[in-house]
């Protein structure tokens, strides 16, 4: 290959890998931390705090009435020498029964509380999704990932907007509620 083919080859890459180059080069990415967003904000503290409740409730329910077959279990043993065998095993069948119950009971309260969590934070994550974009258009950024998905092994922090969509999050509802609540002329 003469020395003239290989210039004229290698200008050929160099004009087609430098506009790769330049608009890579102006491409702004930064990163955030949705878990913890949505733990930190006011409304995610809320929704936590009446989901907590609602599975302690649940939970106390639940206690209960395994504490009531506790002792039914219990009296069943004690007088169990003194009944026949076909009405032990009746009242044995019937406490079988009780506790699979409970325990269909448990599974179910488990599916709504998936259920409820969902309920309760999809408002919330569309709400973070759009402080997200609006502090992406205002700074101009190519990409925005999310810290735990997005595979990002290190990145440094001056690229972590976190706190950011926090305090944005938390402004824009006070902004709301102090207009919705402001005196009328």
């Amino acid at each position: 290959m003469s020395l003239r083919t290989t210039v004229a080859a290698l200008a050929a890459v160099l004009s087609l890998a430098l506009p790769v180059a330049a608009s890579a080069a102006e491409l702004k990415v930064a990163y955030v931390d949705l878990q913890r967003v949505l733990l930190e904000v006011d409304d995610g503290k809320a929704a936590k705090a009446r989901l907590q409740k609602w599975l302690d409730d649940k939970q106390k329910e639940i206690d209960k009435e395994q504490t009531a077959l506790r002792a039914e279990k219990e009296t069943l043993d004690k007088q169990a020498s003194a009944m026949t065998a076909e009405v032990r095993a009746q009242k044995e069948g019937e406490l079988q029964k009780k506790v699979m119950v409970l325990a269909q009971k448990w599974e179910k309260s488990r599916g709504e509380a998936a259920n409820k969590e969902r309920q309760e934070m999809e408002p919330i994550i569309n709400k973070i999704d759009q402080v997200v974009a609006s502090i992406a258009q205002r700074d101009d950024l190519g990409m925005v990932l999310d810290k735990r998905d997005s595979g990002i092994v290190f990145a440094k922090a001056q690229y972590d907007i976190s706190n950011e969509v926090i305090r944005a999050y938390n402004g824009s509802g006070k902004k709301t509620t102090a207009a919705k609540d402001a005196p009328t002329k």
